[in-house]
Parts: structure tokens; sequence; C-alpha cells
């Protein structure tokens, strides 16, 4: 017999998705990925972080991301956790 659970949700019933690219995403192409927070790492990677609201617009997300031809590093779906800083909070740099 098998088991299903249900997958974490943000808030607001969406899920919580962490993008990780390899390379600094260029300000002209933020307004492509309005919604989600864009955060250049020390380590030259971007990260992409926000809802989603459900699996076609991640696969949806995930198509811009090959459109633009940076290498994907990773795709999580992330606990939200309300004694956590909201992370759609942080600073766009």
């Amino acid at each position: 017999m098998s088991e299903t659970q249900e997958l974490p949700k943000y808030q607001d019933g969406t899920g919580l998705y962490e993008i990780r690219l390899k390379g600094h995403l260029e300000s002209r192409w933020a307004d492509r990925f309005e919604g989600l927070t864009i955060t250049l790492e020390e380590n030259g990677n971007t990260l992409l972080t926000g809802p989603v609201a459900d699996q076609a617009a991640l696969h949806g997300l995930l198509k811009k991301v090959r459109d633009l031809g940076m290498p994907l590093v990773s795709v999580s779906q992330v606990q939200f956790n309300e004694s956590q800083p909201d992370s759609s909070k942080k600073e766009k740099k």
C-alpha cells in the first residue's frame, strides 16, 4: 500500500521554491522573474526564491531559465517556517 504525502505549502497555499543558477543573472532579466526574490550569491551563483502556484508555473519558470542559457544548479521546494523571516522580503540585488 502506498502512502501519499502532501507537499509543504507556502502561507497562501502555494509552494515556496529556491531555484539556483550558475552565474549571476544580469539585472536586465529581473522583470522576467517578477514575484521572485533574486539574490546574487558570493560564490557566483544566482538564487531565485519565492512562491510558485503549481507545477505548471514551476515548469514555466524552468523554461525561462532554459531560455536564458544559464546552467541550472538546483531546484528545491522549501518548508515555510513562520519563525523564520519571510524570504520573499529579501532585498533584490
